[in-house]
């Protein structure tokens, strides 16, 4: 599931804040925790994706695989207690989350409805 574009990329404990917490300053990032052996977590991918895609850069998608390297600490500051899990950051600030595998149109709405703020501010 690994990725990198501008909308969608991996990050882990060492550049979160720079690229979640900082780069929310500007535009709302969602945070997918996520683990490799995770049926669900493959499942919710590529609905987030065409979530992604539909808000057309508007708003931007971390990848962190809890169970690679120091990652799991993360997952623990954010209280994050099963996978999937996706939080939204907006001015560094947890928003709102939602966890387990969801279609891509109840994705799209839950952005709209709790994010609608940030983005029409970015």
């Amino acid at each position: 599931m690994k990725t990198d574009s501008k909308a969608i990329f991996d990050v882990n404990e060492y550049d979160f804040q720079a690229r979640v917490l900082d780069a929310s300053a500007a535009k709302p990032v969602l945070v997918d925790f996520w683990a490799d052996w995770c049926g669900p977590c493959h499942a919710l991918a590529p609905h987030l994706y065409r979530a992604i895609e539909e808000h057309d850069g508007a708003v931007q998608l971390a990848k962190l695989e809890v169970d690679e390297g120091e990652n799991m600490r993360l997952a623990g500051k954010y209280l994050v207690r099963g996978v999937p899990t996706v939080i939204a950051f907006w001015q560094g600030e947890e928003v709102v989350r939602f966890s387990s595998a969801k279609p891509m149109h109840w994705i799209t709405e839950w952005i709209d409805e709790h994010l609608s703020e940030a983005l029409l501010s970015s």
